[in-house]
């Protein structure tokens, strides 16, 4: 069976990952328009601060849908083991039934 939780790790990551460049990219922004003097350094401090604030907020929500992702991969695997637990045990049954 594919380990799933790896894959889910690799996608978290990958989100972590989005989340910081789009941040850094952002500040880079602020930074030049506050080089250029279309911003105050008050306005580009205050912007800087929103833009990590959201970013925080994308990457908390980002670790909840894993977690539930991962939650919800786990009791399929589980509902699977089950399953095919269930089936050798009738298959087993069966064929001591038939000698």
């Amino acid at each position: 069976m594919p380990d799933f939780g790896e894959g889910l790790r690799k996608v978290f990551l990958a989100g972590v990952g989005a989340i910081a460049a789009t941040a850094e990219k952002g500040q880079e922004l602020v930074n030049d328009l506050v080089k250029r003097g279309e911003l105050t350094v008050e306005q580009g401090k205050k912007l800087n601060s929103e833009l990590a604030h959201k970013a925080g907020e994308k990457s908390d929500s980002l670790k909840e849908k894993l977690a539930d992702a991962s939650n919800t991969v786990r009791n399929a695997a589980a509902g699977l083991s089950d399953q095919a637990e269930q089936t050798i045990k009738k298959a087993t049954e069966k064929k001591s039934d038939e000698q």
